[in-house]
């Protein structure tokens, strides 16, 4: 059963309008050019292209049925002869009761399938919940990385539209084999670094070359450096082990010596004569003092080869060392105070000659700071590479955020895949079960082929159209078996082209009659039994008065209150049949019948519920259309000339000359609505004049003059 049919960009309708339903029969009111044959026709071949943006809800492949111009045209119009309607007769039991059997089968059949249907629809809703519920987990990616300093947006390029599109595109990657090692947020460092506002390329780092550090492994501070041991005060000095002290001491002796003697610079006594002085001098002899002198040049060598090292300075105003400021910092400083410490020892050597040292050697500690500085330069010159290179480089930065993205959510997609493999399997067991039930019903409608082929009678058929005809007074054609499978329309005068001679409201007859039976029976011998609606449009419009009676009860007995059919909906532009088909019966109309209003303006048609009390007849509705300034004019006009027409010929019974020679219908700007009034066949739209005469306020003035100048003031109002 259709619940919803929706009608949208396709001839007067140029906004959607919807016809929403629950009941089995619905009737559905319309001026000639509302729309009422768009909707038919849309029924009538609802997969064609025209009706692309139209739909019907509730519809599950029933056997719709229409009868409107396009029916007439296809089954009347082309050939003489009428294509057959095959029924069922009562003469074969056997095989009408295998038809039963396997139509009672098939109903069984189709429930369990729809059965299945469900529970495949409802296995896939529930994946597409969980599979939805990753896709906005993913989103986060795009709300976390295409705002705030956007650094990293470029990577999301094409991705931030649709919410499946960026889950499609993490779910194709592959995870990479271990944990990325580099963060977002170093990813954004190096994006900046080659197109931020600080982008810049960098001079390399100097690494530490000490060219001295072969001061440092020299024999000399491990050697006991003592004086003359031949000295006459050697013994002393000796075995005092005071040969240090004792040469400072020298530097405060006079370079003349007193014969008195001179103050011992240590105890201060006049004990130092020319002859100790002289013994003390000779103890530190040549090989002492060259000693000296080596230790006094190495040290100079090693301050010379200090004041070459890079200062911290160099160092520190460079990028790639402030991120890693601590670590170079303490490499640096190990360098730096291990040298200074050697320094330090050289100098006390130079102070205590017999006193052995060993000095730091420095060159572990260099080779693991330059290893430092080495690392550093790779990240300049990959840096420099990349602002020489800047597309390959954010291609690799893209590369490399999806890496660490895949690698973040592979819990979610990982869910997500196994929830889609449950998923699979579920909805191919379905489908499996589904195909077996889909056999079994193929093999249910072949029996029924098989047994219908006993059963076809085509003259009942024929009988009951021209019964139909005979009933409704109509005796001068009738229907012929023309072949096994066609009719054929006969005078009673031979003719040739008989359907082209009959009048319209013959053929209106005799193609309802027609459609009426291809409801009942089949198109064919081999086709099987389906749930049907019908569509009546306006079976009236050329019937004259005596047959629409009979044509509304033949309606409402073979169609409105038959069980052959699920649902049955019926246009027509006459309020009067309208009024007649609907049941009077508040109860019974309640529980079956719908009624439906189709309008049309400027704007285009529209649908709209009607109560049975809205309903009342073609006079009351011609003044709905001339109250509504956005109706065409030439209905808006055609609505007046019946308005007029109607009430003074068939009301008044007044002569209609008499009514437009009122002195005050004679102003200038009434005379294109005078004209428009006196013109022959008042009905045909398609007599209007040329629209730019047309002026709505004129006309409505005109209309209300000829009712108030004809004492009819409080009908108009």
């Amino acid at each position: 059963m259709i619940s919803k049919i929706n009608i949208n960009n396709v001839t007067c309708f140029k906004n959607a309008a919807v016809l929403e339903t629950d009941k089995k029969v619905n009737l559905i009111y319309g001026l000639n050019g509302t729309g009422k044959t768009t909707i038919s026709d849309y029924l009538y071949d609802i997969s064609n292209s025209v009706y692309t943006n139209c739909g019907l809800d509730g519809y599950s492949n029933e056997e719709i049925l229409v009868y409107n111009q396009k029916f007439i045209r296809d089954y009347f119009y082309s050939p003489d002869s009428l294509k057959g309607i095959f029924t069922l007769s009562k003469e074969n039991k056997e095989a009408e009761e295998l038809v039963k059997k396997a139509d009672k089968e098939i109903v069984k059949l189709e429930e369990d399938k729809k059965t299945k249907k469900d529970e495949l629809k409802k296995t896939s809703n529930d994946f597409q919940k969980k599979k939805q519920n990753a896709v906005n987990k993913t989103w986060e990616i795009k709300t976390a990385y295409s705002g705030g300093d956007r650094v990293l947006e470029f990577c999301l390029t094409g991705l931030m539209g649709r919410k499946d599109n960026l889950f499609n595109h993490i779910n194709k990657l592959i995870i990479p084999s271990q944990k990325p090692i580099k963060t977002t947020d170093q990813l954004k460092k190096e994006v900046e670094a080659i197109q931020g506002s600080n982008a810049q390329k960098y001079e390399l780092l100097s690494k530490i070359e000490l060219t001295a550090n072969s001061v440092e492994s020299n024999q000399i501070f491990q050697k006991t450096i003592i004086g003359n041991e031949s000295s006459v005060v050697a013994e002393l000095i000796n075995k005092l082990e005071n040969s240090d002290w004792v040469k400072q001491g020298l530097n405060y002796l006079p370079e003349e010596i007193d014969i008195a003697g001179e103050q011992c610079p240590f105890c201060q006594e006049r004990t130092i004569t020319k002859e100790l002085a002289a013994n003390i001098k000779n103890y530190f002899d040549k090989t002492y003092e060259e000693d000296l002198d080596q230790i006094a040049k190495l040290l100079s060598t090693y301050d010379s080869a200090i004041n070459l090292l890079p200062q911290i300075e160099v160092y520190e105003t460079n990028p790639f060392i402030a991120s890693k400021k601590d670590e170079f910092e303490n490499l640096y400083n190990s360098v730096n105070h291990c040298i200074k410490t050697n320094r330090v020892q050289i100098i006390e050597k130079q102070k205590t000659p017999s006193q052995k040292l060993q000095l730091t050697d420095s060159s572990n500690k260099i080779a693991i700071f330059n290893d430092f500085i080495d690392a550093i330069n790779e990240e300049i010159k990959t840096n420099n590479e990349k602002i020489d290179n800047k597309e390959a480089s954010l291609q690799e930065i893209k590369k490399q955020f999806w890496s660490i993205m895949r690698w973040e959510y592979d819990q979610t997609l990982a869910n997500t895949k196994s929830e889609e493999n449950l998923n699979n399997k579920k909805q191919g067991d379905i489908n499996k079960v589904l195909a077996d039930i889909e056999n079994k019903i193929s093999e249910q409608k072949k029996i029924v082929q098989e047994q219908q082929k006993k059963t076809v009678n085509i003259e009942e058929a024929v009988n009951n159209i021209n019964n139909g005809l005979i009933e409704l007074g109509i005796d001068g054609f009738k229907i012929e078996r023309h072949s096994e499978i066609l009719y054929k329309l006969v005078r009673t005068e031979q003719c040739e082209d008989t359907f082209q001679t009959l009048s319209e409201g013959e053929k209106m007859i005799i193609s309802f009659l027609y459609f009426r039976e291809l409801c009942k029976g089949k198109k064919s011998a081999t086709s099987l039994a389906s749930k049907k609606i019908i569509v009546i449009d306006d079976p009236i419009s050329s019937l004259s008065h005596i047959y629409v009676f009979n044509i509304g009860q033949l309606i409402k007995n073979d169609f409105f209150n038959s069980d052959l059919y699920d649902q049955v909906f019926l246009l027509t532009h006459s309020l009067y049949f309208f009024y007649e088909m609907t049941d009077t019966n508040r109860e019974r109309r309640k529980e079956n019948q719908k009624l439906f209003r189709i309008e049309k303006n400027s704007d285009g048609s529209w649908i709209s519920e009607m109560k049975y009390e809205e309903i009342q007849n073609d006079y009351h509705s011609y003044w709905l259309i001339v109250k509504d300034e956005k109706q065409p004019p030439a209905l808006i006009a055609n609505c007046m000339r019946n308005i007029v027409e109607y009430f003074f010929n068939f009301i008044e019974k007044k002569d209609l000359n008499n009514v437009f020679q009122k002195p005050v219908l004679q102003q200038t700007k009434y005379q294109a609505f005078c004209r428009y009034m006196n013109r022959e066949s008042h009905s045909l739209g398609q007599n209007i004049f040329d629209f730019k005469e047309f002026n709505y306020q004129d006309f409505k003035e005109a209309l209300g003059l000829v009712f108030v100048e004809s004492g009819y003031r409080d009908h108009y109002e």
